[in-house]
């Protein structure tokens, strides 16, 4: 498994978290909205060894942006959602050099 699928599983598994309405709410309020800048951090870090292995890079760009979002109540819900769930599939998607791979054997 690469260090991008990796990043993508971790920021997707976070993004859910944060989509719980009612605890994800208290948990980027009361720390201030320190956990959306950590999100963003991430969600870079993500994109650029994703972009490195030629491997998809929507998710991390939709998280991206859900950090900068996300501060707006219920807009902030929708899109820890919708980022979540789209990160969790590029991640269990196999990337087109693995299925290479795999067809060459």
């Amino acid at each position: 498994m690469t260090a991008s699928r990796i990043m993508r599983w971790l920021t997707g598994s976070l993004e859910i978290f944060l989509a719980i309405p009612a605890l994800g709410a208290l948990i980027v309020v009361s720390l201030a909205y320190v956990p959306l800048g950590i999100m963003f951090i991430l969600h870079v870090v993500a994109l650029i060894l994703s972009a490195r292995n030629k491997e998809p890079i929507y998710g991390s760009v939709l998280g991206i942006v859900t950090s900068l979002v996300a501060w707006i109540p219920f807009v902030g819900w929708v899109m820890h959602l919708l980022s979540g769930i789209l990160i969790m599939v590029s991640a269990a998607q196999k990337s087109k050099t693995t299925m290479r791979r795999e067809y060459d054997l």
